[in-house]
């Protein structure tokens, strides 16, 4: 008999951890919710063209590609943007503008799994489209702080860049989007010699060369000073000087609504997906060098897919990486705070009226397992304690002629006899009363 596992970078989810899951779920909808953003759901299987567009070869390289029945070419989604991006250029055609779009579920990519990486990922994902003035970049890093704060995290550090800044320096140097795209993913694996090599190949000035190895040194938390510098060094290019100048606005947007955060201004970042235009940043938390969330602004992906002309910017946050750094940060989760009980019939006789007891209890939002397994009362009320339940309700004949039954808290041990139309309020209500 073959022992079974899952499946190489798949997990399961135990009941605590599954509770923690949906607790930071809970918290991502709120937010959602408390911004404006509307849920859609998208499909986790998608065409290799579509989400291969403007991914980038290092996801590109792995993602879970296959052909369908039909030898069409498929591809379970390696992130959000792509499906979003695509609804909103085949569908939301008419809909008013901007679009607050919001999706939670599972993401692929065939990495090596490690601490806090896995193949298959849980993320939220925020998209706001529609819009490029620089309110809209800085509402997705406001929610997103607002997020770490919701989950408890402490000391969330916010790393920004600006791609424009960087683009717009090799489209006046005429280096092509492949060798862009290219050079990209280098400086997004931090590897800036072999990028400003390649950089080199395509024919790019010495001077260009020369200032894009300042640039990729020029980092701090000091932003206006950093952003100056940057404006001084790219003087030459004018588009450049643009895209600093609208990194500084939406920096200051966000402090003025959110007073001092942990900021880094990083002018040599960049991340590994090819469609960002604009404002890029991802979120660190202290003693964890993974980024727990990370977005940026993409103005011509929903033209690429056919749609009209549509700014965007958005955020995924990796729910995983989130719960791996509340724990690293003892952050406590909200306790499941309903009663919990387990109806216990005595006799076969009353095993009827045991489901209906617990039928009504549920009615009136109280947690009711009912002892399905034939044990013995003390065996149950045994199974119960092991189970962490509250209260066991024993169904017995006797009571039930005066309609009533048993009410035993599990922790204390106390029981009394209670009419069962009290039942739901004592159990709400935590408290023990002798009829």
């Amino acid at each position: 008999m073959p022992e079974f596992k899952t499946v190489r970078g798949m997990r399961d989810f135990l009941p605590e951890e599954a509770h923690v899951m949906r607790y930071v779920e809970a918290k991502e909808r709120e937010i959602a919710q408390l911004y404006g953003f509307k849920e859609i759901m998208t499909p986790i299987v998608e065409s290799y063209e579509l989400l291969s567009a403007k991914s980038g070869e290092e996801i590109r390289s792995r993602m879970f590609v296959f052909k369908d029945l039909g030898g069409r070419d498929v591809a379970l989604r390696p992130e959000f943007t792509a499906s979003v991006a695509r609804l909103v250029a085949t569908t939301f055609r008419n809909e008013p503008k901007p679009f607050r779009l919001f999706s939670f579920g599972s993401i692929y990519r065939y990495d090596e799994p490690q601490k806090g990486r896995y193949r298959e990922i849980y993320q939220s994902n925020y998209e706001l489209m529609g819009s490029s003035m620089p309110e809209a970049d800085a509402e997705i890093l406001m929610l997103t702080d607002s997020l770490m704060k919701s989950v408890g995290l402490k000391k969330c550090a916010f790393k920004i860049g600006h791609v424009g800044i960087l683009k717009s320096i090799l489209d006046q140097e005429k280096v092509g989007n492949k060798a862009q795209n290219a050079a990209m993913q280098l400086m997004d694996k931090k590897q800036y010699d072999n990028a400003l090599q390649a950089i080199k190949k395509a024919e790019a000035s010495e001077k260009c060369i020369e200032i894009l190895r300042k640039l990729v040194e020029l980092k701090g938390t000091k932003t206006v000073e950093i952003i100056n510098k940057v404006k001084e060094l790219v003087g030459y290019y004018p588009k450049s000087i643009e895209s600093a100048q609208n990194l500084s606005e939406i920096i200051s947007l966000v402090c003025a609504a959110k007073g001092k955060m942990n900021i880094t201004v990083d002018a040599g970042f960049a991340r590994g997906l090819e469609y960002y235009t604009g404002m890029i940043f991802e979120v660190y938390v202290p003693d964890l060098e993974i980024a727990l969330a990370g977005g940026g602004r993409y103005d011509k992906l929903i033209e690429l897919f056919g749609g009209a002309q549509t700014p965007a910017v958005g955020v995924a946050h990796g729910i995983d990486r989130i719960i791996l750094a509340m724990q690293g940060q003892k952050t406590a989760v909200a306790s499941r705070e309903e009663k919990t009980a387990m109806v216990i019939p005595i006799q076969d006789e009353v095993k009827g009226e045991a489901l209906r007891i617990s039928e009504t209890l549920r009615g009136q939002h109280i947690r009711v397992e009912v002892e399905v397994s034939g044990r013995k009362i003390a065996n149950a009320l045994e199974n119960a304690n092991r189970r962490k339940l509250d209260y066991a309700i024993i169904v017995g004949e006797r009571e039930l002629k005066d309609g009533a039954v048993v009410l035993r808290n599990l922790a204390s041990r106390e029981q009394n006899i209670v009419k069962i139309e009290n039942l739901a309020s004592i159990i709400r209500n935590a408290e023990m009363h002798s009829d």
